[in-house]
């Protein structure tokens, strides 16, 4: 009897093993939340996951992109669990951090972890050229989208018109529609105007200006408030031979937050140690993946961090000296 039952005993330690094996290769997935896919927030995430899936046999991680409504949506579903990494401008990581604007109710979002900021994104003002406009001043009356309830670019939009002296509830027609649909709008006449924080060069930007409708990308002055007031605003220009089609003369006067990739305390420390690694480590050819990274280096990416760095994140910053 114990002679017959040895070979089952052997099996069943081998089918053990082999099962035991299987689950340990199987590979993690993980979800990392954008933007429009227009925008520069959906190619971006794009290329984190594609550094990452190059390298998805030795970390045992699959990463894949979801197109989202944006910055505010991205830090509550990282919140909630539903994605695992989110790109959100650095004001929106400040405020989340901190109980403010969209989380003012729910309080500080003390799980809310930073990894690493990415590159600059500048409040955008497209205008159509036939509407008048020429500076942020001279939006009274007019048609401005100035974008989703959720995206990050809503809020910069509002304090830039209240900075400016516009009411955007009394003084503007304001539409509150997403901003990969502005181009079109502004093509057909029905908006005369939208605000886009974005890094350029932009597919929905350059798609605004390519069209029969001749634009200008609007100068945003007179906000030296907002840029005393919040630490997460700097002023900017947009360079105008990025967009050769747009009827501007120089380059615009405007501000500009920081794109930012963030996480959960909750994401294991090995996933976020693997993701920072293989960004910083192939710097140059991530850089090759999109325009606006052109200017990216290693000591700017952990710059414009609200949150507590995530514990993966630091442990490579300390590896490399890069406190």
């Amino acid at each position: 009897m114990k002679t017959a039952l040895l070979p089952i005993a052997v099996l069943s330690l081998a089918l053990t093993f082999c099962l035991g094996s299987a689950l340990a290769e199987k590979p993690m997935f993980i979800t990392i939340g954008t933007g429009g896919i227009t925008g520069v927030y959906y190619p971006t995430g794009g290329a984190i996951a594609k550094m990452v899936n190059i390298q998805k046999k030795k970390y045992g991680i699959r990463a894949t992109v979801e197109s989202t409504g944006g910055s505010v949506f991205n830090v509550n579903a990282v919140m909630s669990g539903d994605i695992e990494f989110g790109i959100v401008q650095s004001d929106r990581q400040f405020q989340a951090v901190n109980g403010l604007a969209e989380w003012k109710n729910m309080g500080p979002q003390e799980d809310l972890r930073a990894v690493f900021s990415i590159y600059p994104e500048a409040v955008t003002l497209v205008a159509a050229s036939d509407a008048g406009i020429k500076n942020i001043t001279d939006l009274r009356g007019k048609r401005v989208n100035i974008g989703n309830f959720g995206s990050g670019h809503r809020q910069n939009a509002i304090d830039a018109l209240t900075a400016a002296g516009i009411d955007y509830n009394k003084d503007i027609k304001a539409e509150s529609i997403k901003a990969s649909d502005s181009a079109g709008l502004l093509q057909d006449n029905r908006i005369d105007a939208f605000f886009y924080t974005v890094g350029h060069p932009a597919g929905a930007i350059k798609e605004a200006t390519t069209g029969a409708r001749r634009v200008i990308i609007a100068n945003i002055t007179g906000i030296d408030s907002i840029l005393e007031k919040f630490p997460y605003y700097s002023s900017a220009s947009i360079p105008k031979n990025l967009y050769p089609d747009a009827r501007n003369e120089k380059d615009a006067e405007t501000f500009n937050v920081k794109a930012t990739l963030i996480t959960s305390i909750k994401v294991p420390d090995n996933i976020v140690y693997a993701i920072t690694k293989e960004i910083f480590e192939n710097l140059e050819d991530f850089k090759k993946l999109h325009p606006a990274y052109s200017s990216l280096t290693r000591e700017a990416m952990l710059t414009h961090l609200s949150a507590p760095i995530h514990p993966g994140a630091m442990k490579y910053f300390k590896e490399e000296g890069l406190q």
